[in-house]
């Protein structure tokens, strides 16, 4: 049991673990961003150039009865697809999609020069310390002798 806890503290303690729980907080508070771009922002002007028609507003009721409006149907607890909802959560997705795709981009580009610059500094030979070069020095003046 001793041996299983110091495992889980060493798991726990690992950068892994706690990258993986900063990603989280942070992807959480971007998706609070996202939403409210998308609400806010992109969806009013969508409902502008639809003359007026909020994508919040866009629901089927499943019950068959008609309603004045969503507020009417939901405050009946009419059981309905609230397709504006569908609308916004699609495009939420493919906006977090393309900011997601241009950060990968990015840090393979950074990883990709990082790399040549490594296969650069290997490919120069490296200069031979101080000891090698008066040990060659005093070879060649030997060999001359």
């Amino acid at each position: 049991m001793k041996q299983l806890i110091e495992e889980f503290k060493t798991f726990i303690s690992k950068g892994n673990v706690l990258g993986l729980a900063i990603g989280i907080i942070i992807g959480g508070a971007f998706n609070d961003i996202v939403n409210s771009l998308i609400n806010d922002v992109i969806m009013p002007v969508i409902g502008r150039l639809l003359s007026g028609v909020s994508f919040d507003s866009w629901y089927i009721p499943l019950d068959g009865n008609t309603y004045e409006s969503f507020a009417a149907a939901k405050a009946a607890s009419a059981p309905m697809i609230t397709i504006g909802n569908f609308i916004s959560a699609v495009i939420n997705f493919f906006i977090i999609a393309l900011v997601l795709f241009f950060i990968m981009k990015a840090a393979n580009k950074a990883a990709a020069l990082t790399k040549k610059q490594e296969e650069e500094a290997a490919a120069a030979p490296a200069e031979p310390s101080e000891e090698v070069k008066l040990l060659t020095e005093i070879r060649d003046a030997l060999a001359k002798k």
